[in-house]
């Protein structure tokens, strides 16, 4: 068996493990020390509002940033978040799915922004470099709708 197809199992092993509900993902995290980390600096900083401690504990010193409103670097995201996370909203991320993939995690949540909110789907992809720290991020956001053309849930 070559390398590819024994990687190729191994990816769908874990993504199976995951794919259904939280609960899984749940399972498949504990095996995982960095989706572990990724979780922990998402409910650092949005969930326990606590952005200076979440990238002082997760994040390397270099930091490159792809949502398209924030700057480069750690410190420019710790700036940003703080600016985000005293608006009021009261952030809640709801983790539904992670998965692993060497040394990127995607984080699938249902986020609000207060008990009325419907809130938004978001993917969050990180990379971590060798000593497990995130140096890279990218997010996707889309918003839940009121009615949806189908029965299925966005989680």
């Amino acid at each position: 068996m070559n390398s590819w197809t024994i990687r190729g199992a191994a990816v769908l092993a874990a993504l199976s493990i995951c794919v259904a509900t939280a609960a899984p993902a749940q399972t498949a995290i504990t095996r995982n020390p960095r989706g572990l980390l990724a979780l922990g600096l998402l409910d650092t900083v949005f969930n326990q509002r606590k952005v200076q401690e979440g990238f002082d504990k997760y994040v390397g010193d270099t930091y490159r940033q792809h949502n398209p409103y924030a700057a480069d670097g750690k410190q420019a995201a710790i700036d940003f978040l703080s600016k985000f996370m005293a608006s009021g909203a009261e952030y809640k991320y709801d983790f539904k799915h992670v998965y692993v993939d060497g040394r990127l995690v995607v984080v699938h949540s249902h986020v609000t922004r207060g008990k009325d909110d419907r809130g938004s789907a978001v993917i969050d992809i990180f990379r971590f470099d060798k000593h497990n720290k995130i140096v890279e991020h990218w997010d996707v956001v889309q918003p839940v709708p009121e009615k949806s053309a189908n029965d299925n849930t966005m989680f």
